[in-house]
């Protein structure tokens, strides 16, 4: 499977570096956060549910943005009134309706005044609540000029996007009778979905680096019995059984950074429908590769004769009948998620597709010391703050964000993460995690078991378990500064490298194992002139 292993390790080197972070349902346009507040006008920005009924029987329900001023909005179903809608005449009600508002709920289009003046005069002409319609498909959020000084607004105001208006209006222009129920429900602190999320990239790292090190390990054993029989030979010769193995190096570890943020901001730029189907693609190359490799790993167990490579295919090279077997199967589940990806149980078929591809390319990219690994955690830390956080200065919005919703291009964001729909939030919505934000600290934990093994070191004397829980903590803490944040994104690399990183040369250095394994990685060994497992230069 060499060529189709070729492309899909570059596809999948590129694209996990756009690693998008952690990032809750419900996000609203920020355009007006910096917005002071002011008596009157200290609202916290919550989002509205809006359920309609249409001559009595119940509709569609939107979902809007509650101002910065009037009161606040009701937090539970049952104590909202359901109160009948009405249309401004003049649609903008900058001045005083024509219509009569006995209490209703009146529904104005934006612009023309500001949005006070518009609570103002509604309020006046005795409208319970006003559901200001926006210009665009997203959300805004309303606040108070700058000179507003004397506000006595009592009722609520809540934007609405273009669509819900259009499909009120068509409503309204049928004479049909339409009923709203405004509330705005509150989210759990915690929801069961983090936390399966956070089981299923702590699992991930955990199979992955034991595959990793059983491999690394049967290659030392290997190895030790060849050089036994035919030292003379094997003492200019590289380790059976790593050619497969490709090793990170300082340079590559630099320049894999710099071609995640050219990367990135091509996301960004050309961010459209043909671009996430483009994403599918090779995220379904990446996967079936990556479910074939595992399939067969766990099938070979059994089916030791049947895995050997026996048949030689064009461009592929020798095959097993192994792997003829499964890669059909392997396609059929990729193609059938690329097909139902819009559908409601399509996250489970993609969270297969990601874990298998995660667990491949940790079993094939190693990082040979702890030098290269502190230096792509380093550059990766130095990625996720600045394309989450600094770029809002250069792009007037979070770049990363950005991609990881696919705000520009009408889907759901690009397939490179994993997700799990939150099951008790009343707003829906996915809990979802970044590729990079598990494959690079998985490369290090990798690294600390396969080190252990070669050393021999129990697991509290080793450095694996301390990594694994350093992880743990790490993306742990990351889930509760995104409740903190109230669902704003987060860079998980700012919580999860401090961990991990920390964890592992602070324990090095106390233990005295610091210089090892910063420079070769490896335990000493009989032969030291033959190193373990590097068929490339580990460091230049």
């Amino acid at each position: 499977m060499g060529f189709l292993r070729f492309c899909w390790f570059i596809s999948t080197i590129i694209v996990f570096f756009s690693n998008p972070t952690p990032i809750a349902a419900g996000d609203i346009v920020h355009d007006d956060k910096f917005a002071p507040k002011k008596p009157g006008c200290e609202n916290d920005f919550v989002l509205v549910k809006v359920q309609t009924w249409v001559d009595g029987i119940e509709g569609a329900e939107f979902v809007g943005v509650g101002a910065r001023f009037g009161t606040t909005i009701v937090s539970k179903e049952k104590n909202a009134n359901r109160t009948n809608l009405t249309q401004s005449v003049p649609h903008d009600c900058c001045t005083p309706p024509k219509n009569k508002l006995t209490g209703d709920v009146i529904m104005v289009t934006r612009g023309h005044c500001k949005f006070t003046t518009k609570a103002n005069i509604a309020q006046a002409a005795g409208a319970s609540a006003v559901l200001i319609i926006n210009n665009q498909r997203e959300l805004y959020k309303m606040v108070c000029e700058p000179d507003e000084t004397d506000l006595d607004i009592h009722i609520p105001t809540v934007m609405l996007p273009q669509d819900a208006g259009v499909e009120l209006e068509r409503l309204l222009s049928n004479r049909s009778s339409i009923s709203v129920q405004l509330y705005s429900p509150r989210r759990p602190v915690v929801d069961i979905a983090e936390v399966f999320l956070w089981l299923m990239a702590v699992g991930t790292i955990l199979c992955a680096s034991y595959w990793s090190a059983w491999s690394a390990n049967e290659a030392a054993i290997e190895h030790d019995k060849l050089l036994e029989d035919f030292s003379e030979e094997l003492s200019n010769t590289k380790l059976v059984g790593t050619s497969g193995i490709v090793e990170v190096n300082t340079k590559s570890a630099v320049l894999f950074v710099i071609v995640a943020s050219c990367f990135l901001v091509l996301l960004y730029k050309l961010m459209s429908a043909w671009f996430i189907e483009l994403l599918v693609v090779i995220f379904c190359i990446g996967g079936v590769e990556g479910l074939q490799t595992c399939i067969v790993a766990l099938l070979s167990r059994w089916f030791k004769h049947a895995a050997q490579p026996s048949i030689k295919v064009p461009f592929f090279g020798a095959v097993s009948y192994l792997t003829l077997a499964v890669l059909p199967f392997c396609i059929v589940f990729a193609v059938l998620w690329a097909v139902y990806r819009d559908y409601k149980f399509a996250w489970i078929g993609q969270d297969i597709l990601g874990i298998a591809l995660i667990v491949t390319v940790l079993q094939i990219v190693h990082v040979p010391n702890l030098k290269v690994g502190t230096v792509l955690l380093g550059c990766a830390f130095l990625y996720d703050i600045f394309w989450v956080f600094i770029s809002k200065k250069l792009f007037h919005e979070s770049v990363m964000i950005v991609v990881a919703r696919g705000d520009k291009s009408g889907e759901d964001g690009i397939p490179m993460l994993l997700k799990i729909p939150r099951m008790f939030d009343p707003w829906g919505g996915f809990s979802i995690i970044g590729f990079g934000d598990i494959l690079l600290p998985g490369l290090l934990i990798a690294f600390s078991l396969r080190y252990d093994w070669l050393a021999k070191k129990h697991i509290r004397a080793g450095y694996f378990l301390w990594a694994m829980i350093a992880y743990g903590l790490g993306l742990l803490i990351t889930y509760v500064a995104l409740n903190l944040m109230d669902g704003h994104g987060q860079p998980a690399l700012l919580y999860i490298v401090p961990f991990t990183l920390g964890t592992f040369l602070s324990l090095g250095k106390k233990r005295g194992d610091l210089g090892i394994l910063w420079s070769s990685g490896e335990p000493e060994r009989e032969c030291p002139h033959v190193r373990l497992g590097h068929s490339h230069a580990a460091d230049e």
